[in-house]
Parts: structure tokens; sequence; C-alpha cells
């Protein structure tokens, strides 16, 4: 048996339950000239769905939007039922399942860690019970749609394969080296290789219990932020440090000669030990990931409690400085072998838009593709697309924008506001309908010059974790001061957290030492020095920003909402940061409204309407004119 399926999967990872072919004929029975594929990231943090048809994505949304729980592992119901209606089909329409995770994939590698590396027994039933949960697709299915047909092809696609699916198969590029970098999935923490067309040629993977994820997430824990998903609060707090323990991170992390990295395992407990308590229905939780013998290397562990000093500020620099020597030593390997000018990347570690942003400072690399949901949530689309591909599929889709979610019409808007007329008439806010697009854009650009924060609404919800300027709450990027406003209004977050610009495509150049399109805020720039000074709240300590280029193309109206503040005030970007108030960012214009009504946000710019709040006492220090030192 084992042998069998060892032998019976492809090289790629890509197991199949029953031949490619019959996906086709699936189609053809049902009388669909389309095929049809249903991609799943299910049992990973930030589950989601996605449709992909004939090759083309058709929509994509994360678990967490509709659950309301930060970064929902689980089997993506909810997230299925949307892409079910925004594709407008049935599940029976659906012609293949394509969930990115074969537990049949590294069998050998498995089977020699259980005899030679004497975890506890926890770990081993926790890993099989984690991978029974997961052959049960079939079952979830029938119990959420029960009494309906449902395809009877299920495609598991390894876990890396699906990340680099992801990144390359929507890509701008013919021909790219490949990477996939994260914790674990499929009992590997690493992958990368070549694409070509519509095949992947993996070259190498790192397995269990080496990982570059692990390792940043251990050191998250140690720093004090024990959450799920932290690991941006020391990519964030970083730059406040210097990288004075870098020699110790160079005994935690290895680096080889191949680009490969390997860890020091007495520093960790992962690969002896259980170490998730919650992976369906709910947010992963973790235990510590870390021996005793890291405190004795770094000094005692900060608890969520203490405050930040010098020594932590240090020890994030240089937990980033050894992910950075990490990744670029396997990036400059990779163009040495291949010699090929683009990289398209994936998983968790593709989310360090800081090391993302220095690849061409760094490598020869000259052009970088990162899509909106690098992490596990984008092994949906790319468990979808490599079974397109597998099956014949020809390319015909890139992913140039992330608006794949829920769209609300005008008519459900309105609505809603005038169901909740007193509600908004007792918070002291009157409601205005704006006919014209560009009076909505200018008189929204007015507001933002003033001070206000405005909670923008509009379209379909971003794919991935970024807000980009349909679900955002935007800010003049001028107020040295507008970081403080923030937290005291809504986010309420740490303050060495950086805020992002949005900036018009065509201005880039003007602004950033660097030229390149960004769309998924997922690279970090250096900001030129001469115009650090002018848009300070966007400014990261290291005079860096986080941006996200904004095309007419692919978002017209947040485009035309830029244009107008920058012909307010001469600069072609704002501040922009997710709506949501310790939450996931807001799906539906009830749970914008709620959030608006709930914080001090000043206006609400609900698809084409205009709430205002009338201003109160609380609000006067913050809705002041622009500081004349500014």
């Amino acid at each position: 048996m084992v042998a069998r399926d060892l032998l019976g999967g492809s090289a790629l990872g890509l197991r199949r339950r029953q031949p490619l072919s019959d996906i086709a004929e699936c189609a053809a029975r049902q009388g669909s000239n389309a095929l049809i594929i249903l991609g799943l990231n299910a049992f990973h943090g930030d589950a989601s769905a996605c449709i992909v048809r004939d090759g083309v994505l058709v929509a994509a949304a994360e678990e967490e939007r509709f659950r309301r729980i930060k970064h929902w592992a689980g089997f993506p119901v909810e997230a299925i039922r949307y892409c079910l209606v925004e594709a407008g089909v049935d599940i029976g329409n659906v012609d293949c399942i394509a969930l990115n995770q074969d537990s049949r994939v590294n069998l050998s590698r498995k089977l020699i860690f259980l005899l030679t590396g004497h975890p506890h027994f926890s770990l081993i039933v926790e890993r099989l019970k984690n991978r029974g949960s997961r052959e049960g697709v079939s079952e979830l299915l029938e119990r959420h749609f029960p009494g309906r047909r449902w395809p009877h092809v299920v495609e598991h696609v390894e876990h890396h394969l699906a990340h680099l699916s992801s990144a390359f198969h929507v890509s701008p590029f013919r021909e790219a080296v490949v990477v996939s970098i994260d914790g674990f999935g499929d009992f590997a923490s690493g992958a990368w290789g070549v694409g070509r067309g519509g095949s992947i040629d993996i070259e190498k993977r790192v397995g269990f219990p080496h990982s570059l994820g692990i390792f940043y997430q251990a050191i998250t824990q140690y720093l004090g932020f024990p959450h799920y998903g932290d690991e941006y609060k020391v990519m964030g707090l970083a730059p406040y440090g210097a990288p004075r323990y870098l020699p110790q991170m160079r005994q935690i992390v290895r680096l080889k000669s191949d680009g490969a990295y390997e860890l020091d395992l007495r520093y960790f407990i992962h690969h002896k030990e259980k170490i998730t308590f919650e992976w369906q229905g709910g947010s992963p939780e973790y235990v510590d990931l870390f021996t005793p013998a890291l405190e004795q290397l770094l000094g005692p562990r900060r608890m969520p409690n203490e405050p930040l000093e010098d020594h932590h500020r240090d020890i994030a620099r240089s937990a980033q400085a050894m992910y950075e020597e990490s990744f670029f030593n396997l990036l400059n390997a990779l163009y040495a072998r291949h010699k090929i000018p683009n990289i398209a990347l994936a998983g968790g570690c593709a989310m360090n838009s800081v090391a993302n942003g220095k690849i061409r400072r760094m490598t020869p690399f000259k052009y970088v593709y990162v899509q909106s949901a690098a992490g596990d949530a984008g092994g949906a689309i790319g468990a979808a697309f490599a079974v397109w591909h597998k099956s014949g599929g020809k390319r015909s889709f890139q992913m140039d924008h992330a608006y794949w979610g829920p769209q609300y019409g005008t008519d459900y808007i309105e609505r809603l506001l005038t169901d909740q007329l007193s509600r908004t008439a007792d918070a002291g806010c009157s409601v205005k309908k704006i006919e014209s697009e560009t009076e909505l854009c200018k008189l929204t650009a007015e507001a933002v010059a003033k001070g206000k924060v405005i909670g923008w609404f509009q379209g379909r919800m971003e794919w991935g974790p970024r807000a980009l300027g349909n679900r955002s709450i935007i800010c003049d990027p001028r107020r040295a001061d507008m970081k403080n406003i923030l937290n005291a209004k809504i986010k309420r977050r740490e303050s060495f957290r950086p805020f992002a610009p949005s900036v018009l495509s065509e201005a880039v150049s003007d602004w950033f030492e660097e030229d390149d399109d960004v769309p998924f805020m997922m690279q970090v720039f250096q900001i030129r020095e001469e115009k650090r000074a002018l848009i300070p709240a966007v400014t990261h300590v290291d005079g860096s920003g986080r941006l996200q280029t904004v095309k007419k193309a692919t978002n017209s109206r947040y485009h035309a909402l830029i244009s107008a503040f920058n012909d307010i005030t001469g600069v072609p970007m704002v501040l922009n940061t997710s709506f949501n108030e310790n939450e996931p960012v807001v799906c539906k214009p009830e749970e914008a409204l709620d959030c608006f009504l709930r914080t001090n946000m000043d206006v609400l710019v609900l698809g084409d309407f205009m709430i205002v709040r009338n201003r109160t006492v609380s609000d006067a220090a913050a809705d002041t004119t622009l500081p004349a030192d500014a």
C-alpha cells in the first residue's frame, strides 16, 4: 500500500483520485462547455476558497471575512457559498475540487523522521488526526450541501506546489524562478524551481523540521507577540533596532552553499512536541516553539504585558537581518543556476514585504511578482491552477488586481441606510447620496485634506490580508500626527507599526527610489530623501514605505480619489490602512457601518453615499488644519 502511494502520485505532488481526463468528461456529462474548478485552502490558517472557470479566476475569498474571526482555520464553507454564487453555479456544476494539501507526499521523509527523530507521541497523534480531517472533504460537502450533487473528482495538490502555482500561474511571467517559503505544509517548509508556460519544475524542497517560518515565528513569540500572524509586528519593530544579535541568529539558522538552510534544533520544540491547539473552527493557536536554550542565548523572553526595550528592538532587527541573509543566499544561488531575471514568490514568508523590496538591490533579479494572498489563503488558487494546467489547460489569466470578493450594489446600501436611519441620526450623522463619482471623490479628498479619517467602502472586497482601496480607511499622509489620531480614534495598535501609502502608479518614480508596479502592497521601497518630510505619516523610521501602486485600469474610483487629493495638495497618495477595528477587514456594508459608528471615524463613504459625523468635543483635537511644519 505504501509503495503504491509513493509511486502513484505525480512528481509534483498532484495526487490523482481519478484520472485528470475525468474532469473534462465530468464537465461534458453535465452539459457544460466550461471547466469549473473549486480551489480550497482547508484546515490551515486563513482558510479560503476560489472558483476558476476555464483557467480564469472568477471569485476568491477568505473564510475569516464571513466568520469574523481572524485567520479562521477549518473547512471554508461560507467562502465556498460565496464563490458559487459569484460564479453563478451550484456545487453540482463544479467539475473538480482542488485541495492544497496532500498528506501522502514525502512519505519516505516522514518515515525516516519517525524512525530517527524520536518525536513525542502526541506529535504523531496530532499529525494523524490532521490527516484524517483533511481527507474528509466528501463528508463535509455532504453535510453542508445536503441532498445536492457534488463533484466526485477531488485532487490533492502538494502544499508547496499549490504555493508555487499561486505565484507563477497568475503572474505576468512566461518563465520565472519560483520560490515558496513558509512554516510547514506536507512535511516541507520550502520549495523552489522554475516555471515555464503552464509547468513548474520543482528542483528542491526543504523538509521538516527545518524552517525559516518557524524561526521567525519563534522569535515573534520570544518578543512577546503570541498570536498567529503576529510576525508582521516584528517586521515593523525591526527598523527601530540594530542587528547586534546577528551572530547569535547565525547560531540558530545555518546557510548552505546551494541556497538551502537548516535550524539548530536545540532551540526548538516543534520536532518533538505538539505545538498547535486549534486548527478547526477558529483562529490557530500555538504553544511556544522555542526551548530554554533560546533564552540562554538571547536573554529572558519578553512577556506580552512588559514594555519594549532597546534589547527587544535589537533582537527584532537581528531576526529580520537573519531572515534576509537566508532569503538572499537562496535567491542569489537560484539566479546563479538559472540566469532568469524574473522571480515569483509565495508562502507565508513571502509576506515579508521588507525583504521583498530589497530583491533588486541584493540580487540580480530584475522583476518580482508576489500575488495579494501569498500565504496559506493563496493555496486555494494555487491548487486550482495546478489542476487546470496539469489537465492540459492553457494560460490565459494574469492577476493584476485583488478585487475578487463580494460586492454590494447601490440598492442594497440604500436599503441598509434606510433601515439604520434612526441609528445614524442618534449618532449625530447626516447621510447623503452623491450622484456624481467625480463629486464624490472631490468631497472625500477635501475631507482627507482637512485631517478627517475616512472609511472607504467600494466595489469587490480584496483577496488577501491587505486593504487595497475597496475596504480601506483613508487619511492624509502629510500629517505627522496622523498615526496618533488613527490609533486614538480607531486602531489602538502598537505605536511602532507603520501605515502605508496608496500611490498613483504614474507618480511612483517621483516619490520612491525604485519604480515598479506594486499593486498588492507586498514590497517596501525607500522614499526619496527630499520627500520624506512631506509625507511623515507613511514614512517609516528608516525612510521606507510599504507602497501600493494604484492604476486607473484596475481601480478607477480609488485612482480618481487619489487624483482629486493630488489636485488639492500636490501629493499623489493617501494613507491607506485596513477598514477594521481589531477584527477581520470588513466584508459587508453592515460591518462597515457598525465599525464607523462604534469608533470615532469622521466620514464613511459607502458606495455612492456619504455618512458624515457631526463635529464633537472629543474630535476637536484631531479635526484641525494641517500643521505649519508639515
